[in-house]
């Protein structure tokens, strides 16, 4: 690049030295055409980033639910003084066994590990024990490293467990299929009821924060599900309840109030049209909280909106029919109900989140009354409203997609050119040939070189923010404080909105200066001077550079740096 910023055309400068002379512009001219042609580029990012804002209505925020009771503990009226079976009550044996989950959608098999724990009866008892079948949440848990703990002690309880593979099947985290996941679950369930130790009326689910989503279409499916315990259930519909937690997350961790501008845009995309279609999957269903349910939260769980969705479940449980849904909340927990970040292996559950899980799911089990308060443990809370009002937007879509992509193709042609005009230099000097490869003429490529070169370091600073912002969530997301200083996060966002400005000022001086050359080779009087455009396009009066491929190389390295512009104004850096 340095070489392109030195190569000068001096003898083309010369001969225009005579008409430069008698219409060179002072600064006062030059500012009277730069400022309107500022104003001019500036209105137009602006327009594009107010145009392409979405709303996103954060209110009311401090939501919160207090709890009957302090005491988490689950308790029942046993009147005939049935016996209740509490952790480690049994020694449990394991063993595993391999079914063929097929997709329904495609046909697809995926050939899945089932770890089954089971309480160790009395030599010759022939004992039905309820039964549950594990849920995973995210990411690609198998038999082997999920739910170890509870299922061990569910299992020490009198419950036979079933821990599976995830189905995924050919699918990754985008593109999910979960109607089908249920019917693996299901069919699961189905297994497990056909085992000679298990009541085939007592099986129930132990679900986690995505497949909240799928325990809906098990029952659905499956009417004899007998109960389910949801640790962090997702509510809301995927769009709804990312973008919460996404919008939630970045304020928490400090990031500055603009980074919010591209969570709004990024899910208000339309993904349906590029077949993505789980954000917009259909999560209202009757049934849904139809069984006895117990809902567990933690106090650090930032993913979830408790408030308002412990509201949704009451409503939707009342709706179907059922008054047992047990609500606990326990304080320092996270969105898996660990101690501490869920980074780190080993963390523990809280406190007493297993006992009262094995209580309730014993006593619900044996058909007793509950005598304890049903919402208990700490006081719930939400920050912010769920953003409801988010949807699919084509247009913003489509204009998105142009933009980024658009960009990209730009910055890599521009680059691969840079690359290969610095490997031609290379080559001629090499070989002893010092001739030009660009031709740059009048300062245009030393200017050029400026505006990418400040252009490309905002475009830096903007990815090391949002970088920045992303890693704080994840590490917020797993259970881990936020930093006090959230430094970059925050200063990130102006800066760049200020560097952008001058980039934009930078443009106008240059544009200005083209316009200038224009009337200095006869291109801006009316009629053009004759033979003026033909001398430009094919070289002989070149205003840009002496060379085609320097012309060239300057209007593709313009039109890159200013799609970056176009890429700022679209993710909502000109709000101001």
């Amino acid at each position: 690049m340095s070489t392109v910023a030195n190569e000068h055309d001096v003898s083309s400068a010369v001969n225009d030295s005579t008409n430069k002379s008698n219409v060179s512009w002072g600064l006062g001219r030059r500012l009277l055409v730069t400022i309107p042609i500022f104003i001019v580029l500036l209105g137009v990012l602006v327009t594009v980033s107010n145009l392409t804002s979405v709303p996103w209505k954060r209110e009311p925020t401090g939501q919160s639910v207090s709890t009957l009771s302090p005491n988490t503990a689950v308790t029942f009226d046993n009147p005939n003084n049935v016996p209740l079976a509490h952790r480690d009550s049994f020694k449990v044996s394991s063993r595993t066994v391999s079914l063929d989950i097929k997709r329904p959608a495609t046909g697809e098999v995926q050939r899945i590990n089932v770890l089954i724990r089971a309480p160790k009866d009395v030599a010759g008892a022939n004992v039905k024990h309820p039964g549950v079948v594990f849920m995973h949440g995210a990411g690609y848990g198998t038999a082997e490293n999920s739910f170890g703990d509870a299922a061990a002690d569910l299992s020490s309880a009198g419950f036979v467990t079933a821990v599976l593979d995830k189905p995924v099947w050919s699918t990754n985290d985008l593109t999910r299929d979960y109607p089908g996941s249920a019917k693996a679950y299901d069919q699961v369930v189905r297994y497990l009821r056909t085992q000679s130790n298990v009541d085939p009326d007592k099986v129930g689910l132990y679900a986690t924060s995505e497949s909240t989503w799928i325990s809906p279409y098990v029952i659905k499916y499956d009417k004899r599900i007998a109960f389910q315990l949801l640790l962090s259930p997702m509510v809301y519909g995927p769009r709804q309840s990312l973008g919460f937690f996404v919008g939630q997350d970045f304020s928490l961790v400090g990031a500055n109030n603009g980074y919010q501008s591209i969570v709004r845009r990024l899910f208000h995309a339309d993904t349906n049209m590029m077949g993505l279609t789980n954000l917009d999957f259909p999560m209202d269903l009757p049934q849904a909280y139809a069984v006895p349910t117990m809902v567990v939260y933690g106090s650090k769980d930032v993913l979830t909106a408790q408030v308002e969705g412990l509201q949704h479940i009451l409503y939707s449980a009342q709706r179907a029919g059922n008054q047992n849904v047990t609500v606990r909340s326990y304080s320092v927990a996270n969105h898996v109900l660990r101690l501490g970040d869920e980074a780190d292996t080993g963390t523990p559950f809280a406190d007493d989140y297993i006992n009262d899980v094995i209580s309730w799911a014993v006593g619900t089990t044996a058909g007793l009354k509950q005598t304890s308060e049903l919402v208990a443990g700490t006081t719930i809370r939400q920050s912010i409203a769920v953003p409801l009002e988010l949807k699919a937007d084509r247009n913003l879509t489509i204009y998105g997609t142009i933009v980024n992509v658009g960009m990209v193709i730009l910055l890599l042609a521009a680059l691969l050119m840079a690359l290969a005009g610095c490997g031609i230099k290379a080559f001629r000097i090499i070989r002893g040939n010092h001739s030009k490869v660009f031709g740059f003429m009048r300062g245009f490529g030393s200017e050029l070189l400026a505006v990418a070169l400040t252009t490309l370091a905002t475009f830096v600073l903007f990815a090391a923010g949002l970088g920045q912002v992303i890693m704080a969530v994840v590490k917020l997301g797993w259970g881990g404080a936020p930093t006090e200083n959230p430094g970059m996060m925050y200063w990130s966002w102006p800066v760049i909105q200020v560097v952008s400005i001058l980039v934009v000022w930078a443009w106008a001086r240059i544009l200005a200066r083209c316009i200038e050359v224009a009337q200095v080779r006869g291109l801006a009087q009316i009629p053009p001077r004759k033979g003026a455009i033909r001398d430009v396009f094919s070289g002989r009066d070149p205003v840009f550079a002496s060379k085609r491929f320097g012309r060239v190389f300057f209007w593709l390295v313009a039109a890159a740096m200013f799609s970056v512009l176009l890429f700022f104004a679209f993710w909502g850096l000109f709000i101001f």
